[in-house]
């Protein structure tokens, strides 16, 4: 994470899988579909997929899908992305 504009013009599919890499206990993957809550990076949905072991693997849907870690204050410092798959 942490890759500010790294998703921008790259032709994502629905049933593409992204791969997350990190140090296990350090970071998380939290997938959410409302921006709002993506966006507030505070108010994270109780049933948000939530991945946490350093080699996650997510398969993406079809339109906007928003990924951030909530691990202390990485999502308002910049780990955050969003994927729009067709």
């Amino acid at each position: 994470m942490g890759v500010m504009g790294w998703p921008n013009y790259k032709p994502f599919r629905a049933g593409d899988v992204l791969l997350f890499k990190y140090k296990a206990g350090q970071h998380n993957v939290v997938v959410m579909r409302d921006p709002v809550a993506y966006s507030l990076c505070r108010q994270f949905p109780p049933n948000a997929t939530t991945y946490s072991s350093g080699d996650d693997r997510v398969t993406l849907a079809h339109g906007m899908t928003f990924f951030l870690c909530n691990v202390s204050d990485h999502c308002t410092n910049g780990m955050m992305m969003v994927v729009t798959a067709s």
